[in-house]
């Protein structure tokens, strides 16, 4: 039943008699309405990536033939799982370590290990989000001159030549970095509906207007179309490269945020008749419609910086984190008119969807605590957020880009992707699938079929399995980045292994007294 905003779901065992006895109450927050929990839905899945990631991915593997392994992935891999992870949280009512010990908990390190990946990733991703937030307020005077990128390396990181020297302190993102955290925690810590609901019902729209201008603009410059022509002219012989494949699911994959927690717990906050089909649907194409949507409006921005400089379009376009603070400021440069205003919608844009997408990160981790040490919101919050916020601030040195590229690398490539293939794995052969699905479709408006357990249990391991096979063997070939051995191993694999000793460490913590039991109405 609803009572002052908070579920309350009745958690039973059975006796020896096979008769079923209440032993207490589980309370957890809940969404106020649908409409708040698909925002935030939507809101962890739009981040930082969409921005840059997707036009570029598109552009390098077939254009508009992309589309064609995109959308089938998406089918195929990005909605199935969606679904799977909401019925996860809703089914099983909590975080992700307590809906995979439910299961049993031989499976719970398997819950937690995702849990610590978004720690790990939630530290250095506000740091872009500093980043992005010193130049939506750089945009009002562009210091950036006539060389954006000698200013964001020289000037404003101050980068050393090695991961290993860490060079100067960097004040003027410590400040940033504080600022963007104490906004993230402000609205985590008031709550689901008072704060993450509240806050994506102004982050969200307001985004979707700024990528409408940003787009529109982009469009109507000189040059656009020749831009749109790189964006999405087809090459369907990309079609007949195995690696084009691969290149869409795993941007379906890291694109809407599955195997990180964040939609397990989202979804244990819904009321217990919540339509998670149709939820997992909507998510999941406008994630991907805004991506397509921002990719228009990049790639006309940078056809017009091509033609207007007389350059290659391939000296314009980049595939990194480059695009967002040297590329774009130097399209703004070129602007004929409303350079600032541009400048702050594209970085207010970014900051947006940023924060979006961190909330969501941290209240994967916050939540997970407050199920395992019988924790209070304020607790758990105000303990992640200020011991993630010092690490955080390990990033403001001059060697940040480098490290944040090793970590983010590796923490993607060998954590992210290996928990969803190994969620796959567990949930589609360990478990009854066919139970889950009765369950989702019992509370749905749409059913699902056996479309959905193939693409559990074969399409989406093989393909992530593939994936990660083939990064294992382009990282064994060529050291990444072309970085110190040293470094791969300290700030990528060693990283990756202690993400994987603490969520065993984790495990190993006893559970309150009959909180594993299964709440009421998880095996109707």
């Amino acid at each position: 039943m609803k009572d002052g905003g908070c579920r309350v779901g009745s958690i039973y065992s059975l006796s020896t008699e096979g008769d079923v006895v209440v032993s207490e109450q589980q309370v957890r927050d809940q969404w106020g309405t649908r409409l708040g929990f698909v925002l935030a839905a939507i809101g962890s899945a739009v981040g930082l990536g969409n921005i840059w990631r997707f036009s570029y991915m598109a552009y390098s593997n077939g254009g508009g033939a992309f589309l064609i392994p995109y959308l089938f992935a998406l089918f195929t891999a990005g909605i199935p799982l969606m679904i799977l992870e909401f019925a996860l949280g809703h089914k099983l009512r909590g975080s992700a370590p307590l809906a995979f010990a439910r299961l049993g908990r031989r499976w719970e390190w398997l819950g937690w290990w995702p849990v610590v990946l978004s720690f790990i990733l939630v530290v250095y991703y506000m740091v872009i989000i500093a980043w992005s937030f010193n130049y939506l307020i750089f945009s009002f005077t562009q210091p950036w001159g006539q060389e954006p990128a000698g200013f964001f390396i020289n000037d404003f990181l101050r980068l050393t030549g090695s991961p290993w020297d860490f060079g100067s302190f960097r004040w003027p993102i410590v400040a940033t970095i504080i600022g963007i955290w104490v906004l993230n925690f402000v609205i985590i810590y008031s709550g689901i509906e008072k704060g993450i609901e509240r806050a994506n019902k102004i982050f969200m729209p307001l985004l979707a207007v700024l990528v409408i201008i940003i787009t529109v603009r982009g469009l109507t410059l000189p040059g656009a179309l020749s831009g749109l022509n790189y964006y999405l002219q087809p090459d369907f012989s990309a079609l007949l490269d195995a690696r084009v494949w691969v290149a869409a699911y795993g941007q379906i994959f890291f694109t809407l945020s599955l195997g990180f927690g964040a939609m397990i717990i989202y979804s244990s906050y819904l009321p217990e008749k919540s339509d998670l089909v149709n939820n997992a649907f909507i998510t999941s194409l406008t994630n991907c419609s805004f991506s397509f949507l921002v990719g228009m409006g990049v790639f006309g921005i940078l056809g017009y910086m091509a033609e207007a400089q007389q350059m290659p379009f391939e000296q314009v376009v980049d595939k990194s984190i480059m695009l967002a603070f040297a590329v774009f400021p130097k399209a703004i440069n070129t602007l004929p008119t409303f350079n600032v205003f541009f400048g702050i919608l594209f970085f207010g844009s970014l900051v947006l969807a940023g924060i979006s997408s961190s909330v969501s990160l941290v209240e994967t981790v916050a939540g997970a605590l407050m199920d395992k040490f019988n924790l209070s919101r304020p607790a758990a919050v105000t303990g992640t957020s200020l011991f993630a916020m010092i690490l955080s601030l390990g990033f403001a040195f001059g060697n940040s880009l480098m490290v944040l590229d090793i970590v983010d690398h590796f923490i993607n490539n060998y954590g992210i992707a290996v928990t969803g293939l190994l969620e796959c794995i567990v949930l589609g052969w360990f478990f009854r699938l066919d139970e889950f699905k009765e369950y989702v479709n019992r509370i749905s408006d749409f059913s699902v079929g056996s479309w959905w357990i193939w693409s559990i249990k074969i399409i989406t391991p093989f393909v992530l399995g593939i994936m990660s096979i083939q990064n294992l063997l382009g990282d064994l070939s060529h050291a990444y980045g072309d970085y110190p051995v040293s470094a791969l191993l300290v700030l990528g694999v060693l990283v990756v292994l202690v993400s994987i000793a603490a969520a065993l460490a984790l495990t190993t913590r006893p559970w309150r007294e009959n909180w594993l039991l299964k709440p009421t109405g998880s095996e109707e």
